[in-house]
């Protein structure tokens, strides 16, 4: 396994410290379940961005996209 470095701000290890007092959870939990909602939250934006790349990507031009609609 590759090890990382982590820096932290004070004050996000001061934050760490005492919501794990307040809630009784570990750090480590703590981060393992910030990162999961990060990295759920970034999948969805990057989901969300190549459907709308798709749907703006067509190979029709504006006469054979219409042919055959009548309005």
């Amino acid at each position: 396994m590759e090890q990382i470095e982590i820096s932290l701000r004070q004050d996000t290890v001061d934050n760490l410290q005492a919501f794990s007092e307040l809630l009784g959870k570990d750090i480590n939990m703590m981060l393992e379940e910030a990162l999961r909602h990060y990295f759920e939250e970034e999948q969805k934006k990057l989901i969300e961005k190549g459907i709308e790349e798709d749907a703006s990507m067509t190979n029709l031009d504006y006469d054979e996209f219409w042919e055959g609609v009548e309005l």
